[in-house]
């Protein structure tokens, strides 16, 4: 038993060295876009904490989904926040699986290059969208009375910069349509839906988000516009760019080694085999590889023939033609 496990741990190890090689090349070459999407979920959040000074308190807005759902009550809202939470670090965690599991269909750098790009152009949508037009807005913290719904005028531009992270993020107010959770969620759960492998595991995030939306709206987070908007406008951007991106490699036996730094000697013959491959491909096409190198060949009813010292041979046509 000793063995065995001594055996299987050589082998993890081993498949977390060779990945962990694989995506430090990859992230070599696309950083920039990990950074750059980094940075903007920053800009994101800077904007949903600008528009809170903005923010004026008012009476609920006539909601359907507020008349359907019971209301959870403010004591029971970290429901959601224990869903998000749990779609999050789950999708998380299965983004970094090819550094454990043998059976892999994904690069950890290029779906969360995908993914954040996805996010952004969600969130630049979104930004435009709740400064367009401030709502009251519907949570607890946010309706007439409470201390938390009025930023007073900030003193510098550090206190704007700093957005006072996590209570500002938390605590928001005017940064309604269209709803942020919905969009992480469902670009989790699309990016799973086309590179995943579980069939059960699939369903059962679709029954999530679903659940998600329910309670986001149960505990007046949001309204029901704001869920619904992110529904069809996050399904059709990821759907839109997802078709301009260029498709992930192949991770079937073998092809990993395309993304490893190649020696001298495999450069020499990739490059042989690709000229090979070139030279077979004109003469399929009916190509000869140099004018010099032809020759007339013999026919059937044909008139020239090539004799072994290289001499053309008339020969007369059978049956009389």
């Amino acid at each position: 038993m000793t063995l065995y496990l001594g055996r299987e741990a050589s082998k993890l190890w081993k498949r977390i060295c060779a990945e962990t090689t694989t995506e430090i090349n990859l992230l070599a070459e696309n950083w920039k876009y990990i950074l750059a999407g980094l940075i903007f979920q920053y800009i994101h959040g800077l904007a949903a904490r600008g528009v809170h000074y903005f923010h004026q308190p008012g009476p609920l807005l006539q909601d359907l989904g507020f008349l359907l759902l019971p209301e959870l009550g403010q004591d029971k809202g970290y429901i959601s926040e224990m869903v998000f939470t749990c779609v999050f670090i789950s999708f998380f965690l299965w983004t970094f699986h090819p550094f454990i599991f043998k059976s892999k269909k994904i690069y950890t750098v290029l779906i969360w290059c995908r993914v954040l790009a996805f996010l952004v152009a969600c969130q630049i949508l979104r930004i435009i969208t709740f400064y367009a037009t401030l709502l009251p807005g519907p949570n607890y913290h946010c309706r007439e009375g409470s201390k938390l719904a009025r930023l007073p005028r900030p003193q510098s531009a550090l206190e704007v910069v700093l957005i006072n992270f996590p209570h500002g993020i938390v605590y928001g107010c005017g940064d309604l349509i269209f709803s942020s959770h919905m969009i992480f969620t469902l670009v989790f759960v699309l990016t799973y839906q086309k590179y995943g492998t579980r069939r059960c595991i699939k369903q059962l995030a679709w029954l999530v988000a679903v659940v998600q939306s329910l309670l986001i709206v149960a505990s007046r987070k949001h309204y029901t516009v704001d869920v619904v908007v992110a529904w069809y406008t996050v399904t059709l951007v990821v759907f839109f760019i997802d078709k301009k991106l260029s498709e992930l490699p192949d991770r079937t036996i073998g092809s990993t080694s395309l993304l490893l730094p190649l020696s001298s000697k495999d450069k020499d013959s990739k490059n042989k085999d690709s000229k090979n491959k070139e030279e077979n491909r004109k003469l399929l096409n009916g190509n000869t590889v140099e004018p010099a190198e032809w020759r007339p060949r013999t026919q059937i009813n044909g008139k020239n023939l090539e004799d072994a010292n290289g001499v053309h041979v008339d020969i007369p046509t059978v049956n009389g033609v």
